[in-house]
């Protein structure tokens, strides 16, 4: 779901998969605390945003989103 809300919405996102990535997947644990997916990680300007699973009210806040 969080894909296809991003390409709806024309955001640009990169994928990773935790399945194959081992690093992915130990970056997702220390940043979210988390091993379930999605946790989506929103970088800018030095500061991230979290957001485990889909929460489309919240990322449509984070991003500034109508």
């Amino acid at each position: 779901m969080t894909k296809e809300f991003f390409m709806q919405k024309g955001v640009a996102y990169t994928e990773k998969s935790v399945a194959t990535d081992q690093i992915a997947a130990q970056e997702m644990i220390d940043k979210s605390g988390q091993m379930g997916v999605p946790v989506t990680i929103i970088s800018d300007e030095g500061k991230e945003e979290i957001v485990v699973g889909f929460d489309e009210e919240r990322l449509t806040s984070i991003l500034g989103l109508a």
